[in-house]
């Protein structure tokens, strides 16, 4: 892990399931961008909020196991490789009753400018919010 993790819970309900009774995997990729604007959110400056935006150009998933209604489930998210203007996101989803990993995700998100929509390079300042200084 390159950096700090951030962690979300997850109530399950029963209009996250499909129709066999289990979380639609729709509503898992729904949860791994949730977590990944919670964490911009409670990191980025409001500076950095307003100047950049993030668009996902990829994602990659793993459902290793069901999650039910009922469940309680903990998303986390940290920062893994990066360019200029791309930014790799790792999302895991775990029950904590049962420790079971459930899912797992990374994602490539590309940085853009607020204000004109076109690529923004990603300052090392804000990098290092969320990787720590030299990572």
């Amino acid at each position: 892990m390159a950096g700090a993790s951030f962690t979300r819970r997850i109530g399950v309900t029963a209009e996250h399931l499909d129709d066999v009774g289990h979380v639609n995997n729709v509503v898992y990729l729904q949860w791994v961008q949730d977590v990944a604007i919670d964490h911009w959110r409670a990191t980025a400056s409001a500076d950095d909020q307003a100047g950049y935006v993030w668009v996902v150009r990829r994602h990659e998933v793993d459902y290793l196991a069901p999650a039910f209604a009922g469940d309680v489930l903990e998303a986390r998210t940290w920062i893994g490789a990066w360019t200029s203007v791309t930014c790799e996101r790792w999302v895991e989803i775990h029950r904590p009753a049962d420790t079971r990993v459930l899912l797992r995700a990374r994602s490539l998100w590309v940085a853009l400018d607020g204000a004109s929509g076109r690529p923004r390079r990603i300052s090392p300042e804000l990098l290092d919010r969320f990787t720590g200084p030299g990572a």
